[in-house]
């Protein structure tokens, strides 16, 4: 197999920012024909319920059912698959999702309030929400990982129910996923998939109550699908593919730096992963470990893919400009394989994740250190933040406000309104006012 020759960038080239630009570039611009079906299922899945569900996954799932029941897994489903996984499995799964609670439970917010100087109440009320639903890829791949990340917080958060969704292709399901569902504490499954999945969580149907948000990741039709019925519900993103960034100042060995290269490369072919270093010998020794490996990679060819088509080595002038670099593409993941990982954190602006020293491969993060390994993708993390506890919580002002405080507060407002001629809206502060005489 031919070696993956990596692109090489260097920050003094002229082009270099154009370069940097085209090789970032991910515009996940919606396919007219898939939004064009996408719209089709919601639309049926709203009109006919169960019935259209049943029928979807019939058809894609390469499934015969008696009906919308068979579409739901028995609660003792859930246990049966983890009394029947290995040990091995069983203790890492529990060790797993017992360092995500632990790490989340720190995340959760709790109601507040304060008196100011006239008397009036003002705070926020913290409450979770009421239902939540969960997409889990299925068919070849499964992700009990995913499973975990996404109930946990929600557990952590109060959520009241978590609904599952996971497609089974020809009646198959995955006991790790189910396992992983019993011990993140999931309370109903069902086993859909698809654009039709979404479509059942946002709207309802006789059979799948309606959640108040949708969570997990998915192919195009269900990200098509979420981006559809936000506003009826929230979602947590649409996500771009995996990405992997990697700042090293040449003291790692380059057989970790390769192989943690592979790790998101290994995900699709349109994964990225991207190394910066001042020293240019250092790439080269990477280059030859990437060498030397993919040969013994079981994803060779996807990784292979990746790497020539959306990676790069970039020589740098100093770690200082690669964390600039590295803030301004926003990355997933951002490995600092330094020395000193804690005298460039500072400087640190975007990125998913930061996973600090050698010993820290971004794998850590992704199954059992704790952190949510749901993270924005494709330079969002310049605004947005992992999955976590206040994603399923909701935040409303108290105001209450007292007799006296009233006084000062409804003459501010009666000027502000009348100034925007909004004349109820100062009639109502104004009627509070004792010189108006109605004040209470």
């Amino acid at each position: 197999m031919r070696p993956p020759e990596m692109r090489r960038l260097d920050s003094r080239q002229p082009d270099f920012d154009s370069a940097v630009e085209a090789l970032t570039a991910w515009e996940e611009s919606l396919d007219a024909d898939v939004n064009a079906t996408v719209t089709g299922v919601i639309a049926d899945i709203r009109a006919r319920g169960d019935a259209a569900l049943v029928e979807y996954t019939e058809r894609f799932d390469r499934r015969t059912l008696a009906g919308a029941a068979e579409l739901e897994v028995p609660a003792g489903r859930l246990q049966q698959a983890l009394d029947s996984i290995g040990v091995a499995q069983r203790e890492a799964l529990e060790t797993a999702a017992l360092r995500v609670r632990s790490y989340h439970e720190h995340q959760r917010q709790d109601s507040w309030d304060y008196r100011d100087s006239q008397g009036n109440r003002l705070g926020q009320q913290i409450t979770p929400l009421e239902r939540a639903g969960i997409y889990v890829p299925g068919g070849k791949a499964s992700y009990p990982s995913s499973v975990l990340m996404n109930a946990i917080p929600a557990k952590v958060a109060g959520v009241g129910e978590i609904i599952m969704v996971v497609p089974a292709p020809d009646g198959e399901l995955n006991d790790l996923v189910l396992a992983a569902a019993a011990i993140a504490g999931v309370d109903r499954v069902f086993t859909i998939g698809g654009a039709q999945a979404v479509a059942a969580l946002a709207y309802g149907t006789e059979r799948v109550p309606p959640v108040d948000k949708i969570v997990g990741p998915g192919n195009i039709y269900v990200a098509t699908a979420k981006r559809q019925v936000f506003g009826r519900v929230g979602i947590d993103m649409i996500a771009g593919p995996s990405e992997i960034l990697v700042i090293c100042d040449g003291s790692t060995d380059p057989d970790w730096v390769a192989m943690d290269l592979f790790s998101q490369a290994e995900h699709d072919e349109n994964a990225q992963s991207i190394l910066l270093c001042p020293d240019a010998a250092y790439l080269d020794r990477v280059q030859e470990s990437i060498d030397r490996l993919l040969p013994t990679m079981e994803r060779a060819e996807i990784i292979r893919a990746s790497l020539t088509g959306r990676g790069a080595m970039i020589l740098t002038r100093d770690l200082a400009e690669a964390v600039a670099i590295n803030n301004r593409l926003a990355p997933e993941h951002l490995e600092l394989s330094v020395a000193d990982p804690d005298a460039l954190l500072p400087t640190v602006r975007n990125a998913g994740a930061i996973f600090m020293g050698a010993y820290t491969t971004e794998s850590l993060g992704d199954y059992c250190a704790g952190p949510n390994h749901v993270l924005p993708t494709s330079r969002t993390a310049r605004f947005s933040s992992p999955l976590g506890v206040y994603d399923f919580q909701k935040r409303s002002s108290v105001i209450h406000c007292s007799p006296e405080g009233v006084q000062e507060l409804g003459k501010v407002a009666s000027v502000l309104a009348r100034g925007e001629q909004l004349t109820a809206h100062a009639r109502s502060a104004e009627m509070r006012l004792d010189e108006s005489g109605s004040s209470s």
